[in-house]
């Protein structure tokens, strides 16, 4: 991808550590509030029937959970969309869960975490529960997920020329995992993408994918937003949600890949 591809955000949906939704979030994101750390709440998927709800772990009720605001906001239906969901390592916890069952003398394997375990499980629940036969990419790209994300996004949106929900999420792991790959808390952010302007459109976005350079990531200018932002692959999206909350034209440069960096262009509608 040489050119930065053009697209209109029509809706965000945002949860994560003492932000609870986009309504909320945007005095903090804005500067008008300072950040409090605080655990992030994860709530039953409304869409889901009540023993699918019963079911679902934490990773189908954070990425549901911001997918349902984005696309509240735009009034978008959702069964008509394609979606791209990215996530650096899924649900840590059921993982966590598979590998202490298989680890005794008789191992016995819940099915419902087995199915819960693969990558596009929080996909699949979304599809099912809107009614949507439209595609779908799950991928992951270890702390360049975000980028990664917005970017297979856009490609697909330019491809098709239909509107794309991209919902990027990480979830925590136990010990001993936890030792190995920190993630603080849940983080989830959603942003329903379109190849033209609408009435709903809140801003226009560019982004190309450029060479690294140090020291060229934009920040956060709170220090504890700035901590989410380097501690949880999908809070790399917190400069961007920074601009779009103070309805603020800028560039963005976001960490992607080893060697490679996303520049984000940003206007305001």
């Amino acid at each position: 991808m040489t050119q930065p591809l053009p697209l209109f955000i029509d809706g965000i949906g945002l949860l994560g550590p003492g932000l609870p939704n986009w309504d909320a979030a945007q005095p903090v994101l804005r500067g008008e509030a300072a950040h409090a750390f605080a655990a992030t709440t994860l709530a039953p998927p409304a869409r889901l029937p009540p023993a699918e709800r019963r079911r679902s772990g934490a990773v189908m009720r954070l990425a549901m959970g911001v997918a349902d605001e984005a696309i509240a906001h735009a009034g978008a239906d959702p069964s008509q969309l394609a979606t791209v969901f990215s996530s650096s390592g899924g649900e840590g916890a059921n993982c966590h869960s598979l590998c202490e069952a298989l680890a005794v003398p008789n191992p016995l394997i819940s099915p419902t975490r087995f199915t819960n375990s693969v990558h596009n499980a929080a996909a699949g629940y979304w599809h099912i529960a809107v009614g949507s036969q439209a595609t779908s990419t799950s991928l992951c790209a270890h702390d360049g997920s975000l980028c990664a994300g917005l970017l297979e996004a856009a490609a697909a949106m330019h491809s098709d020329g239909h509107a794309v929900l991209l919902v990027a999420y990480d979830l925590p792991y136990p010990e001993p995992l936890n030792s190995s790959r920190p993630i603080p808390e849940n983080f989830g952010v959603a942003l329903l993408l379109s190849p033209q302007r609408s009435g709903k459109s809140l801003a226009a976005l560019q982004a190309q994918p450029v060479a690294a350079q140090p020291g060229a990531a934009t920040r956060c200018d709170d220090a504890s937003l700035e901590a989410l932002r380097t501690a949880i692959p999908a809070a790399a999206a917190l400069p961007l949600l920074q601009l779009l909350a103070r309805r603020s034209a800028g560039t963005l440069v976001l960490d992607y890949l080893d060697g490679l960096q996303v520049r984000v262009h940003v206007e305001s509608l």
